[in-house]
């Protein structure tokens, strides 16, 4: 299958949206609100959920069912106050030593005036600072669209997972063809150069496991986060921040 069919199926209506894992993966989600700055963002929902009986702190892009909820939740394009209420919810985790799960379906952070001067770059960017020093395990997983800086934002993880169909690239495909080619017509193009499947990445050793979108998926996620995550949680802070940094630092290496 080609990259832009993949893309295609990411973004494909009826898709399962961020809350439909929560709670099919978890039990007994309850949701958190607010970023204590300026207000809550629908685009993005957090909560504290219950995992084979460990506590865990969820996040997650959500895009929206029908027409009216995908308008409410801004197609899951998150505002700044999205992204720090992702970082008050991670640093609540990191207090009570609960592993956070991010579950990044989005094709970018929103771009408005509102969000810019709101400062959504810096709301990224504190969110990648944090990140790569939580104390705390860290599993993100690519369930749809991994666009550009909004999905990086809950990415810098322990591990990032991906499911078959999704992508996870620095740049919408048509973005990149707009400045490659001057073209936004040469999105397929574009797919297939930003290698951001998730064969691509894996090979690239940018995501650590690729699930299959066939049978249930929900059951597969569920049993390989009840395994992963109290591996993580025995480890010293010390040993999982490390552990964070050095996979990063491995990103982009070349034997030659």
């Amino acid at each position: 299958m080609q990259a832009y069919e993949k893309v295609s199926l990411a973004r494909a209506a009826g898709r399962p949206t961020a809350l439909a894992y929560i709670h099919g993966v978890f039990d007994d989600f309850f949701e958190l609100h607010g970023d204590r700055f300026f207000g809550d963002d629908p685009a993005l929902v957090c909560g504290i959920a219950e995992l084979n009986g460990l506590s865990v702190t969820v996040i997650g892009l959500e895009k929206g069912g029908s027409t009216q909820e995908k308008i409410s939740r801004n197609f899951g394009s998150a505002n700044p106050e999205g992204y720090r209420k992702a970082l008050r919810a991670m640093k609540q985790a990191e207090k009570f030593h609960r592993p956070v799960v991010c579950l990044v379906d989005t094709a970018g952070a929103y771009c408005g005036i509102g969000a810019e001067e709101r400062g959504q770059g810096s709301a990224i960017a504190a969110n990648l600072v944090a990140m790569m020093g939580l104390k705390t395990p860290v599993i993100s997983i690519m369930i749809g669209e991994g666009g550009s800086g909004g999905a990086i934002a809950l990415a810098a993880a322990n591990e990032v997972w991906i499911l078959e169909n999704a992508y996870y690239a620095v740049i919408s495909p048509e973005g990149a063809a707009s400045i490659i080619w001057k073209d936004a017509g040469k999105v397929k193009e574009a797919c297939e150069a930003l290698q951001l499947t998730a064969a691509d990445l894996a090979r690239l050793g940018i995501v650590e496991r690729v699930f299959a979108e066939k049978g249930d998926v929900f059951a597969a996620l569920r049993e390989a986060l009840g395994q992963a995550l109290p591996g993580y949680l025995a480890l010293p802070a010390e040993k999982l921040t490390e552990q964070r940094y050095e996979k990063f630092r491995k990103v982009g290496r070349s034997e030659l």
